[in-house]
Protein backbone atom coordinates (compact mmCIF):
# COMPACT_ATOMS: atom_id res chain seq x y z
CA UNK A 1 0.00 0.00 0.00
CA UNK A 2 1.47 3.38 -0.95
CA UNK A 3 2.22 6.05 1.63
CA UNK A 4 -0.51 8.57 2.37
CA UNK A 5 1.56 11.31 0.69
CA UNK A 6 3.77 10.62 -2.31
CA UNK A 7 5.21 13.73 -3.98
CA UNK A 8 5.39 13.88 -7.75
CA UNK A 9 8.17 16.16 -8.92
CA UNK A 10 8.16 17.72 -12.37
CA UNK A 11 11.61 17.34 -13.94
CA UNK A 12 13.44 18.68 -16.97
CA UNK A 13 15.25 15.48 -18.00
CA UNK A 14 13.64 12.28 -16.70
CA UNK A 15 16.61 10.03 -17.50
CA UNK A 16 19.12 12.32 -15.76
CA UNK A 17 16.92 12.68 -12.67
CA UNK A 18 16.15 8.94 -12.59
CA UNK A 19 19.86 8.14 -12.78
CA UNK A 20 20.56 10.55 -9.91
CA UNK A 21 17.96 8.96 -7.62
CA UNK A 22 18.82 5.37 -8.54
CA UNK A 23 22.61 5.45 -8.99
CA UNK A 24 23.60 8.25 -6.64
CA UNK A 25 21.04 7.88 -3.84
CA UNK A 26 20.21 4.17 -4.02
CA UNK A 27 16.50 4.35 -4.87
CA UNK A 28 14.92 1.46 -6.76
CA UNK A 29 12.33 1.70 -9.52
CA UNK A 30 8.93 0.31 -8.48
CA UNK A 31 7.56 0.95 -11.97
CA UNK A 32 7.91 3.43 -14.78
CA UNK A 33 6.47 4.65 -18.04
CA UNK A 34 9.44 5.74 -20.18
CA UNK A 35 7.14 6.98 -22.95
CA UNK A 36 5.75 9.50 -20.42
CA UNK A 37 9.10 10.23 -18.74
CA UNK A 38 7.70 8.87 -15.46
CA UNK A 39 9.18 6.76 -12.64
CA UNK A 40 7.83 5.69 -9.25
CA UNK A 41 10.89 5.41 -6.99
CA UNK A 42 11.37 3.80 -3.57
CA UNK A 43 14.09 3.92 -0.91
CA UNK A 44 13.03 2.09 2.26
CA UNK A 45 9.76 3.74 3.28
CA UNK A 46 10.34 6.74 0.98
CA UNK A 47 8.22 6.91 -2.16
CA UNK A 48 8.62 9.65 -4.75
CA UNK A 49 7.50 10.10 -8.34
CA UNK A 50 9.33 11.97 -11.08
CA UNK A 51 7.63 13.14 -14.26
CA UNK A 52 9.26 14.89 -17.21
CA UNK A 53 7.66 18.15 -18.31
CA UNK A 54 6.43 17.94 -21.90
CA UNK A 55 5.98 14.16 -22.05
CA UNK A 56 2.73 12.42 -21.22
CA UNK A 57 0.20 14.48 -19.31
CA UNK A 58 1.21 17.83 -17.79
CA UNK A 59 -0.63 20.38 -15.73
CA UNK A 60 -1.50 23.57 -17.58
CA UNK A 61 1.13 26.31 -17.79
CA UNK A 62 -0.08 28.04 -14.62
CA UNK A 63 1.08 25.02 -12.59
CA UNK A 64 4.13 23.88 -14.54
CA UNK A 65 7.50 25.19 -13.35
CA UNK A 66 9.30 27.34 -15.90
CA UNK A 67 12.91 27.02 -14.74
CA UNK A 68 15.03 25.31 -12.13
CA UNK A 69 15.40 25.29 -9.24
CA UNK A 70 11.96 23.78 -8.85
CA UNK A 71 10.10 23.47 -5.56
CA UNK A 72 11.21 26.85 -4.22
CA UNK A 73 10.17 27.14 -0.60
CA UNK A 74 9.70 23.39 -0.13
CA UNK A 75 12.15 20.82 1.14
CA UNK A 76 11.26 17.17 1.41
CA UNK A 77 12.19 15.56 4.72
CA UNK A 78 13.08 11.92 4.04
CA UNK A 79 13.72 9.47 6.90
CA UNK A 80 16.43 6.88 6.31
CA UNK A 81 17.78 4.24 8.70
CA UNK A 82 21.45 5.30 8.35
CA UNK A 83 21.88 8.94 7.37
CA UNK A 84 25.68 8.84 7.82
CA UNK A 85 26.02 6.01 5.28
CA UNK A 86 23.86 7.93 2.79
CA UNK A 87 25.85 11.11 3.45
CA UNK A 88 29.08 9.19 2.74
CA UNK A 89 27.57 7.79 -0.47
CA UNK A 90 26.48 11.27 -1.60
CA UNK A 91 29.81 12.94 -0.85
CA UNK A 92 31.79 10.12 -2.49
CA UNK A 93 29.86 10.86 -5.70
CA UNK A 94 30.73 14.56 -5.54
CA UNK A 95 27.18 15.75 -4.94
CA UNK A 96 27.07 19.24 -3.44
CA UNK A 97 25.80 19.52 0.10
CA UNK A 98 23.36 22.39 0.72
CA UNK A 99 23.34 21.92 4.52
CA UNK A 100 26.06 19.80 6.13
CA UNK A 101 25.48 16.74 8.26
CA UNK A 102 24.39 17.90 11.70
CA UNK A 103 22.52 16.87 14.80
CA UNK A 104 19.63 19.27 15.25
CA UNK A 105 17.10 19.40 18.09
CA UNK A 106 13.67 20.94 17.59
CA UNK A 107 11.26 22.04 20.32
CA UNK A 108 8.05 20.01 20.15
CA UNK A 109 5.92 21.33 23.00
CA UNK A 110 7.67 20.59 26.31
CA UNK A 111 10.15 18.14 24.69
CA UNK A 112 12.78 18.26 21.99
CA UNK A 113 12.99 15.88 19.02
CA UNK A 114 16.33 15.22 17.39
CA UNK A 115 17.38 14.68 13.81
CA UNK A 116 20.76 13.79 12.36
CA UNK A 117 20.37 15.36 8.93
CA UNK A 118 21.83 16.89 5.80
CA UNK A 119 20.35 18.61 2.75
CA UNK A 120 21.13 18.25 -0.95
CA UNK A 121 19.42 19.44 -4.12
CA UNK A 122 18.43 17.03 -6.86
CA UNK A 123 19.20 17.88 -10.53
CA UNK A 124 16.02 19.97 -10.79
CA UNK A 125 16.64 21.90 -7.59
CA UNK A 126 14.27 20.08 -5.25
CA UNK A 127 15.73 20.19 -1.74
CA UNK A 128 16.03 16.77 -0.08
CA UNK A 129 16.59 16.71 3.68
CA UNK A 130 17.64 13.19 4.63
CA UNK A 131 17.43 12.48 8.33
CA UNK A 132 17.71 9.84 11.00
CA UNK A 133 15.57 10.11 14.15
CA UNK A 134 17.59 10.74 17.32
CA UNK A 135 14.60 10.41 19.65
CA UNK A 136 13.38 12.88 22.25
CA UNK A 137 14.89 14.67 25.23
CA UNK A 138 14.11 17.28 27.83
CA UNK A 139 14.94 20.79 26.63
CA UNK A 140 18.57 21.70 27.14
Amino acid sequence: MPNAVVPECAVIDWQRTREFYVNSLGFSVAYERPEDGFSYLILGDIEIMIDQIGLGRDFDDAYTPKSAPFGRGVNLQLRVPDVVALHDRVTSRGISIVRPLEDRWYRTGDRESGNRQFVIADPDGYLLRFYQDLGERDPA
